[in-house]
């Protein structure tokens, strides 16, 4: 199941970032979360079958919401053997230590070269996802929350390109997958700025014709500002030419004529996301006529990130949008 394409367009109200992307019986799924019922989330996810794409996103959202209280765990009291419920539970595992990490002080992280936890409490984070991926073993999702999982082992885990592997047997156009290996080979994790920019490349030059797989080389160049933004502060000499040196025009351009130019009505369950990595990265490189396209397709469905990096996030959106639709 794949939505279509929704354009609003209006100047007046406020604009929403809404994590589910339109995705509404998500959005009533979350609620249910929220109240402390499972039934919604067990219903959702039956009824979305090996729809891969939006099966992944729907239980990372899931887990997010899960991952602050006991709910997964009720669910799993109750139906013990059920694969939609292991398959929740390994993620929102995982989902619990990156809350964890982020509530600790920065100076307290420890460097990637150490584990992020002890080794027993990454093991059954591990453990639960092997038991989730052995009862539903087409299901892609339990690879993909062990290579998310991977980044908190001091190196990387030993197994990551095993796990990788297994996850490409089984889908091998995951958008999710594609976006945490790329953060796993970042400089912020276990690789570099030039490890990771080399796999988003090959990445975008295999994925086929219409794949919005074609935008992972912007979802990199906003990673690699995070992290100088992190590492050196706005006074780092590198931000005044990121979004316009010579290697931003090639990047941009392959993605719009591999993706853009072949993009049909149907919309995949994180196009929202990418459309806005794509436009941002139109805009600050000076090219607004060429998002024009692309600000079509998304009409008023910003996302925080990456705008929030660069200024006002619903300042610049709204600015952007309406220079390029002029």
């Amino acid at each position: 199941m794949k939505f279509r394409n929704h354009k609003r367009f209006g100047r007046s109200r406020s604009l929403d970032y809404d994590p589910t992307y339109g995705d509404r019986p998500l959005a009533a799924a979350l609620q249910d979360l929220h109240v402390g019922r499972w039934q919604g989330p067990c219903d959702l996810l039956r009824g979305t079958g090996n729809d891969w794409d939006r099966r992944t996103h729907r239980v990372r959202l899931l887990a997010q919401a899960a991952a602050g209280s006991r709910i997964v765990e009720s669910w799993q009291i109750a139906e013990p053997h059920d694969a939609d419920a292991l398959v929740l539970r390994a993620d929102t595992e995982v989902m619990r230590l990156f809350g964890a990490l982020a509530r600790t002080p920065p100076r307290t992280h420890q460097p990637p070269t150490h584990n992020a936890f002890d080794r027993e409490r990454l093991h059954h984070a591990a453990h639960s996802c092997f038991r989730a991926a052995d009862a539903c073993p087409a299901d892609p999702m339990p690879w993909i929350s062990l290579i998310t999982l991977s980044r908190l082992y001091g190196g990387g885990h030993p197994h990551t390109r095993d796990w990788w592997a297994e996850l490409q047997a089984r889908d091998r156009n995951s958008r999710e997958a594609h976006h945490q290996m790329l953060r796993h080979v970042s400089a912020r994790w276990h690789g570099s700025h030039g490890r990771m920019y080399n796999f988003a490349r090959d990445v975008a030059v295999a994925a086929p014709p219409g794949s919005p797989l074609a935008v992972l080389t912007q979802s990199a160049r906003v990673e690699h500002y995070r992290e100088l933004l992190r590492t050196e502060g706005k006074a780092s000499l590198g931000l005044s030419f990121h979004w316009t040196n010579e290697v931003v025009a090639p990047d941009l351009d392959a993605t719009l004529s591999r993706w853009i130019a072949h993009r049909g009505s149907i919309e995949y369950a994180q196009d929202v996301a990418d459309l806005n990595l794509l436009a941002h990265g139109l805009v600050f490189a000076g090219r607004v006529k060429d998002a024009t396209p692309v600000f079509l397709h998304l009409g008023d469905r910003p996302t925080a990130v990456p705008w929030s990096y660069c200024g006002d996030p619903q300042e610049l959106f709204t600015q952007s949008r309406e220079q390029a639709l002029a």
